[in-house]
């Protein structure tokens, strides 16, 4: 049984809450657990691990004299290292002038500038490491399809896919001639949409010829959250007949019908499971990455493919590793590249999500299953990590700021400075907090 799946049957808001909370409290753990262990490693003291903050619920002292708990407001937590006044790192003076030289060692404060350095860089990198496990894990478990046209398995569809078997290599698509996948892929974005097309396999040493559906159908293979697709009540495995009484047989006819339409409701007929139902839905302006940078288009919310999946072949573990390398980078290249663009106007500011926002995709996610929502929590870390590097005050990365000027001054900025660029950053930080709740509210 998928349990994650079951999240919505409590209800949108509560279902959202539940696996947004299941979400943060995952990376919220390991990123202050990269704190933890590489300040211990570094003789830091650390004196509370906190889950959550508030009211503590749980809390009990381990050998080393850390307390850990888990309080009553989950969204959120800390490590408060000896000599730390707050969560936030700040100093507590008169803790520390009575501490001895060895005592102060231990504290975030008195310690070597490289330990103290490491110390605040582990969160954001353990962020990073728990994506590149998570996507890495992914990788090795469903594998990476092969550059062969042999289709591995059939989707549930409507019309003559059923000629198709499992194995049977494409030989022609149309009038084109297949030797592998990318040419399949070539020569189904090269089709003129058809209710038919007639195909060549290879079957048990025979060429077999029929017709059957268009290569990339109107099938949907996984929906994007806060979507008009996900609002609308449309599922995985949908089958898109007609667009405003149109008969559609192509993928690309229903995006053309969307952009076409822009804010205008589509009439759509969707095939599931033998059964014919009603949908109306209008669709969304998106801001969507590319190789030059981002594209506005109107879409519905879903993304589909052929209608087969490729046969698929194991990954190493060396190549499923930097297959999450490789995409924990492109996440993060990815956001750099938005948030530049949303700063020069070249897309919409509606691109930042508050917490609203993040808890409703925490929900769509989960209703889609245990592997996206797994994925979604990769994708999450990788964000958190990149936003606590940020230079600002109060955040991992503004810390590293003031003790990369320590380096090269030679000292760290006055008690006075940092208390005000640290009352500075906080203000920014809850500014952009709010700003980005107000797009929770505004923004569709």
């Amino acid at each position: 049984m998928d349990i994650l799946g079951m999240l919505p049957s409590f209800g949108g808001f509560v279902g959202s809450l539940v696996a947004f909370v299941v979400a943060l409290s995952v990376i919220v753990a390991i990123h202050e657990y990269g704190h933890y262990i590489v300040g211990r490693w570094c003789g830091i003291h650390a004196e509370v691990f906190s889950l959550g903050f508030g009211p503590v619920l749980f809390s009990g002292v381990d050998k080393r004299g850390t307390r850990w708990q888990i309080a009553a407001l989950p969204f959120g937590g800390y490590v408060k290292f000896l000599g730390d006044s707050d969560a936030a790192s700040g100093k507590d003076g008169d803790a520390i002038t009575g501490l001895s030289e060895t005592e102060r060692k231990r504290t975030m404060h008195g310690a070597d500038l490289w330990r103290r350095a490491a110390t605040v860089a582990a969160g954001p990198v353990f962020n990073f490491i728990l994506s590149i496990l998570v996507f890495a894990g992914i990788f090795l478990f469903s594998g990476t399809t092969t550059d062969e046209a042999i289709i591995g398995k059939l989707k549930p569809l409507p019309g003559e896919v059923e000629l198709f078997q499992e194995g049977d290599r494409i030989l022609r698509v149309g009038d084109a001639e297949i030797t592998d996948l990318e040419g399949f892929y070539l020569a189904a974005r090269d089709a003129a949409p058809a209710p038919t097309v007639s195909y060549e396999v290879e079957r048990d040493g025979q060429v077999v010829s029929f017709d059957s559906v268009f290569p990339f159908p109107p099938v949907i293979d996984q929906l994007q959250p806060k979507s008009a697709a996900m609002d609308g009540g449309l599922e995985v495995g949908d089958v898109i007949q007609s667009v405003n009484g149109t008969p559609v047989f192509a993928l690309s006819e229903v995006q053309v019908a969307a952009q076409s339409n822009e804010d205008k409701p589509l009439d759509l007929l969707v095939w599931r499971n033998g059964e014919v139902l009603e949908k109306t839905l209008t669709p969304r302006q998106r801001d969507l990455p590319t190789a030059d940078g981002f594209e506005t288009r109107w879409l519905i919310g879903f993304s589909g493919g052929a209608f087969f999946e490729p046969t698929r072949q194991t990954l190493g573990a060396g190549d499923a590793l930097w297959g999450g390398v490789r995409q924990t980078w492109f996440i993060a290249q990815s956001s750099l590249s938005g948030m530049w663009h949303m700063i020069t106007g070249a897309i919409s500011s509606c691109n930042i999500q508050g917490p609203i926002g993040i808890a409703q995709t925490s929900g769509d996610m989960a209703s889609q299953g245990a592997a996206e929502f797994i994925w979604f929590i990769a994708v999450l870390s990788t964000a958190v990590g990149l936003l606590n590097l940020f230079p600002i005050p109060v955040l991992d990365g503004g810390h590293l700021v003031f003790h990369a000027y320590e380096a090269v001054v030679g000292r760290p900025p006055s008690d006075k400075a940092l208390n005000a660029m640290m009352m500075g950053g906080l203000v920014l930080l809850l500014s952009l907090m709010v700003f980005a709740l107000t797009n929770d509210f505004f923004c569709a």
